[in-house]
């Protein structure tokens, strides 16, 4: 193993600021996408809340590796999408699910009478929600993001399966060529070991800036 990380350690390198890339891009998104869907969860409309329920179900009802065929192979009949932002998106929409109930979670947790302050205080609904309840759900919500941001690392070895170099994608092509899987996927895992252990690192040196408490990252 010592001596495959040795030879291919350029490769790994590489592979793995590009599953790094992949990751953040996609956590972004579905970001963007699960406070968007949060906010449709706690919404009075209910064609809002079903589109959020039906969305939410689906995601999580099926397995990540059916999205990212569906999206790459099936959106690739309408529009030229490269492996690499098939990746993002699907990894993005995916994530989005469980984040948009990390934020509906958090959102919920802050008191009610906080908004009602703000509201007397002279703020509308969207400003309120922008400088008092937001910034305090975020802070709630930042231990299930971490863990999140960590799975998506992990999902995203399935990218491997439409042609990208990522780290599990480099480790079989190694594999191939070398014949020495056992020793392989246990240098590739060494890796993925490394980059949890560092963002559970940097998310507990945030939690702790930030003050958070009642949550943790594993």
């Amino acid at each position: 193993m010592f001596e495959i990380l040795q030879s291919s350690s350029g490769l790994f390198l590489q592979a793995m600021l590009l599953t790094l890339r992949l990751t953040a891009m996609s956590l972004l998104i579905g970001c963007v996408i699960g406070l968007l869907f949060a906010f449709f969860r706690l919404s009075s409309l209910r064609v809002l809340q079903v589109l959020a329920n039906v969305y939410i179900a689906v995601i999580r009802g099926t397995p990540l590796i059916v999205q990212i065929a569906i999206l790459y192979f099936g959106i690739s009949s309408l529009i030229v999408l490269s492996p690499f932002w098939a990746g993002v998106w699907a990894l993005g929409i995916h994530s989005g699910a469980y984040i948009a109930e990390i934020f509906r979670g958090s959102i919920q947790s802050i008191d009610r009478g906080q908004m009602e302050a703000a509201r007397s205080l002279g703020m509308n609904t969207p400003l309120a929600m922008r400088r008092i309840v937001l910034p305090q759900a975020f802070r709630r919500a930042l231990p299930s993001l971490g863990n999140q941001f960590i799975i998506g690392l992990k999902d995203s070895s399935l990218v491997a399966y439409v042609g990208m170099s990522d780290l599990w994608g480099t480790a079989l092509s190694e594999a191939a060529s070398n014949f020495r899987q056992l020793d392989t996927y246990m240098a590739v895992g060494l890796y993925y070991l490394v980059l949890v252990l560092a963002i559970s690192y940097l998310v507990h040196r945030m939690e702790r800036k930030l003050d958070v408490r009642g949550g943790s990252v594993s």
